[in-house]
């Protein structure tokens, strides 16, 4: 083991939380307990795990009714809070702990252009999951040892093909199905391998902010699938279903880049060539017919 750090992290069945498990468990004393190994709702439970098992730092990655088709989502805002608080009541047990927020919490019905950690609060999010987020942020604001990064667009592999535009348009590229897109849109987007730097970064050195929008380029949705279009060396009609700008989301990530030394971002170009390679690769793991539905 390289490093004896003692990481918990939270949600490693989901997009980032299978990746960081990859990544952290080369390096870290990795403990990513399934649903049935650890209900984080049960505050009895958690508070026995944490008891158990000396934990350094945790990464709390897990969330309900993420997915725009999740199932049995009524209770997802007081179940998020449960498990965010239930975490919250160890925090004396821990070094630190590092929350996985959203760009959402600003309120994403709205067009965030550039948008900076000094504008949280001014407006509270209308949906569900920006609001859980938002009231764990208000809690952050006024305690010790938390931090939240504020996840923009993030890309790469295991993310959810039929919902996610970049995988989604790889995908449906090499089955030749039709790619369409309903309005185009600037999005701030993130591969998977930075942010794995970024989480390293905090896991290992102490923040000087308690918040910091985690966005890398900014692209519009249109660009992102000629980029692929040439990548594949095919020749795809792009379909745009509705003219002009859907709203923007993309944050300003200056306080990050503060903290990082020596930090460059994956060339998106290069990004998108490494992801449609792994794709390629997995290509019997894609199910066409769920694609079709998407």
């Amino acid at each position: 083991m390289e490093d004896k750090i003692k990481i918990l992290l939270t949600g490693g069945s989901g997009f980032i939380g299978k990746n960081l498990v990859e990544y952290l468990s080369k390096k870290y004393d990795l403990l990513a307990p399934s649903h049935s190994e650890l209900d984080l709702t049960d505050k009895g439970g958690v508070d026995e795990y944490f008891k158990k098992n000396k934990i350094d730092v945790v990464v709390h990655a897990a969330a309900i009714g993420v997915k725009r088709n999740a199932k049995n989502i009524e209770n997802s805002v007081k179940d998020n809070l449960k498990m965010f608080f239930n975490i919250i009541e160890n925090k004396d047990r821990v070094q630190k702990i590092i929350f996985i927020g959203s760009g959402a919490e600003y309120d994403n019905t709205r067009d965030l252009i550039n948008i900076k950690e000094s504008e949280f609060g001014k407006i509270i999010p209308g949906g569900d999951y920006g609001f859980y987020k938002y009231v764990c942020s208000k809690y952050i604001e006024n305690s010790d040892k938390i931090i939240n990064l504020r996840i923009f667009g993030l890309f790469g592999k295991h993310e959810d093909y039929n919902l996610r535009f970049i995988s989604n348009i790889i995908c449906r590229e090499l089955y030749n199905l039709p790619i369409e897109i309903n309005q185009n849109r600037v999005m701030d987007y993130m591969y998977i391998e930075d942010f794995f730097k970024i989480i390293e970064n905090f896991i290992r050195n102490e923040p000087k902010r308690k918040f910091y929008n985690v966005g890398g380029e900014k692209c519009d949705l249109l660009s992102l699938a000629e980029k692929i279009k040439k990548i594949s060396g095919s020749d795809f009609e792009i379909i745009l279903k509705k003219e002009g700008l859907s709203k923007e989301y993309t944050g300003n990530n200056t306080n990050l880049l503060s903290e990082l030394k020596d930090f460059k971002f994956t060339d998106i170009d290069t990004a998108l060539k490494e992801l449609y390679d792994w794709y390629s690769l997995n290509k019997s793991k894609i199910n066409k017919e769920e694609l079709l539905k998407s």
